[in-house]
């Protein structure tokens, strides 16, 4: 089992900055890739970004140059720089882990953190 927290999230002006972070325990040995996923109310939930071991990173169109995923393998942390933040980005952020085992890639997830920006 895997086990991820997330913190970082708040409330937060157009315009303003949050980092995000997600600690990775448990059972994290071939973790590969992680992100971030997020919610908004009566929507579904949509990939944000990830980013893999090997540091190749994904983004959705609508963050693209605003928002910055990172990884730290040492600390099995994943981080989300999320600049230029607009109200559409309010939601709850989740994330996730993948790790690939016996050709099954199993998926986990964090209880996920609010971000809430006000216009």
């Amino acid at each position: 089992q895997v086990q991820l927290v997330e913190s970082g999230g708040g409330l937060v002006q157009a315009g303003g900055s949050l980092r995000l972070s997600c600690a990775a325990s448990g059972s994290i040995f071939s973790i590969n890739a992680m992100g971030w996923y997020r919610q908004a109310p009566g929507k579904q939930r949509e990939l944000v970004a990830t980013v893999t071991s090997g540091g190749t990173t994904n983004y959705a169109d609508s963050v693209k140059g605003r928002f910055t995923i990172s990884r730290d393998n040492v600390k099995n942390t994943v981080y989300l720089q999320m600049n230029s933040l607009k109200p559409e980005d309010t939601a709850v952020y989740y994330c996730n882990a993948q790790k690939p085992l016996h050709f099954v890639t199993y998926n986990y997830w964090g209880q996920g953190t609010q971000v809430t920006v006000s216009s």
